[in-house]
């Protein structure tokens, strides 16, 4: 498509953008659902202008940690002065409304500054230092209503990027937290019964606390398995799911690498939960329960299939996402083969490969760590390109998406680009 014309939208889409200022938020991980997955009720593209239009830009520090946006505030954090910090900006100008510092910044070879997402709900904003620093600040104007500190408090144990230090131990605490009802649930990582904590949200006590593991890097989801919702992780050691409710574990599938390197996001497609790394590939897990009684199997490994550093998203049965060789992958989940992939879309190393990626109606996005946003048919017959623009510098940043306008970051600048012009 050339940089004159302009991508069409679905017809409903005009009546969306004005029935509400805050029609769609993006508050988490991953966006609403963590999936991926941007609502049916929001305007997406379904071709891309080649150039498409930055609403609005600004400077910020380093960092991973993706922003999220939720009643028309965009929330982000970065490394100011080896200080992790938050910040609010409206999301219509990116002016700054408030900033908060949360504690001294993590450093090692990937780089300075947080790597977990903020989380977002009603009035207020829940964000994790990579060193285990967790704090609960009024959205409205940063303030502190109460913290924990996984070290200090709950006995996980942070020791850097030193010797055979594995999960975030090593690279920092890096999984997103989850709400669940009046509850978060944090990956605190801590051996002593708390790798897992239930906190009221509102008011910082603890609820339950759960499972010995060293925590690794991928953010937990909730998800109904076998007729059961349940909450669900990928440690450094297992794939686990535990009662929201109380913490009790309801299976584990051991899932162990040297240094703990896992960062997928799990992905459920039916009774199948689908998690991978470097070392293990892509690992299909099928949970079934009879009796009350919860049981894990592999369904399938596919080492071709190995997702590294990017989570893959789920459209029907078939996920997409960035294999060992720098390579676009649409995978069937039903048995793990690939059905097409795609190269030279990525141009890091395949060690550090990354991509971040939207389910945009019939549509996936795909962010590449280079900055090219690229828009492709969900489609596992073949790969079909709707459209390519060069819209960053070099990230690891999943952006977060809301009426029409991309969110993002490199390591220079905040944007905002309006896919829809």
């Amino acid at each position: 498509m050339t940089a004159h014309m302009s991508p069409r939208i679905f017809p409903f889409a005009a009546i969306l953008m004005v029935s509400s200022a805050f029609a769609a938020d993006w508050p988490q991980w991953r966006g609403p659902l963590r999936t991926g997955m941007v609502p049916a009720s929001e305007p997406v593209p379904i071709t891309l202008n080649a150039e498409p239009p930055v609403v609005w830009r600004a400077p910020l520090g380093d960092g991973f940690a993706s922003p999220v946006v939720a009643q028309g505030r965009l929330f982000y954090l970065d490394n100011q002065d080896a200080q992790e910090v938050a910040h609010a900006t409206d999301a219509a100008t990116g002016k700054e409304l408030w900033k908060a510092a949360v504690f001294s910044s993590h450093k090692d070879g990937f780089g300075i500054g947080p790597r977990c997402t903020p989380l977002i709900d009603g009035d207020r904003l829940y964000v994790q230092s990579a060193k285990g620093e967790f704090q609960c600040l009024n959205a409205g104007d940063g303030k502190l209503l109460w913290k924990t500190n996984f070290v200090d408090d709950l006995g996980a144990i942070y020791i850097g990027e030193k010797g055979k230090a594995a999960g975030a131990s090593r690279h920092g605490a890096s999984g997103s937290p989850i709400i669940d009802g009046e509850n978060i649930l944090v990956q605190v990582g801590s051996a002593n019964g708390a790798s897992i904590v239930a906190f009221n949200k509102l008011t910082g006590a603890i609820v339950w606390k759960s499972q010995n593991d060293q925590t690794a890097y991928a953010a937990p989801i909730l998800a109904e398995l076998a007729g059961t919702r349940q909450f669900i992780a990928f440690t450094a050691e297992a794939l686990i799911g535990l009662d929201p409710r109380d913490g009790k574990l309801l299976w584990r599938q051991p899932l162990s690498t040297s240094l703990g390197r896992h960062v997928t996001t799990p992905v459920v497609v039916g009774d199948l939960v689908i998690v991978a790394s470097h070392t293990l590939g892509m690992v299909a897990t099928k949970i079934s329960a009879a009796a009350g009684t919860f049981t894990a199997t592999e369904a399938w490994t596919n080492k071709k299939a190995a997702m590294n550093f990017a989570s893959p998203v789920a459209v029907g049965t078939h996920l997409y996402g960035v294999g060992p060789s720098k390579n676009l992958l649409c995978v069937d989940s039903a048995t793990g083969e690939i059905a097409w992939e795609k190269n030279g879309l990525i141009q890091t190393s395949a060690d550090k490969a990354e991509a971040a990626f939207l389910i945009m109606d019939k549509n996936v996005a795909m962010l590449t760590d280079g900055g090219l946003f690229v828009l492709f048919a969900a489609d596992p017959q073949a790969y079909r390109e709707a459209g390519r623009a060069q819209l960053c510098g070099t990230n690891w940043c999943n952006p977060a998406y809301a009426d029409g306008k991309l969110y993002l970051r490199d390591q220079r600048e905040l944007l905002a680009v309006d896919l829809l012009k």
